[in-house]
């Protein structure tokens, strides 16, 4: 939304919802073989994650609030405590992501921001150090 004291959101500079789209798509189109990563999906089918995930990105970075409508609160941390999140699965989801946002081309200043959100919250779900 844009605030004409504020400009454009950050999910309007980078294109909206089409932009959390392709990254999100580009992302799972990795997980979708990964033997790590996988498992974590108990759906056949990957496109209710996909949907979810490009929900939350939308709503943080200031588009439509549909997953707050839809699924309450993000809770992240508590929605991926039944999955064993360790150092490997971090690593192996930042892969994933990386290879996705670099397939957007966006300007360097927002690649870096959402990079580095990215990174925090890959970081902030490790809830295990076990193998």
């Amino acid at each position: 939304m844009t605030d004409a004291a504020l400009g454009p959101s950050f999910y309007e500079t980078v294109g909206g919802r089409a932009t959390f789209e392709r990254l999100v798509a580009e992302f799972y189109r990795g997980v979708a073989d990964d033997p790590v990563l996988r498992p974590m999906y108990p759906e056949e089918d990957l496109g209710p994650a996909a949907e979810r995930l490009t929900m939350f990105l939308e709503q943080y970075w200031g588009g439509p609030g549909t997953y707050s409508e839809q699924r309450g609160h993000p809770r992240l941390r508590l929605r991926h405590q039944p999955f064993k999140v360790n150092p490997d699965a971090r690593d192996r989801w930042l892969a994933h992501m990386r290879r996705a946002l670099d397939s957007l081309d966006l300007p360097p200043l927002a690649e870096e921001t959402l990079w580095d959100y990215l990174q925090r919250a890959a970081f902030a779900m490790v809830n295990t150090f076990e193998d």
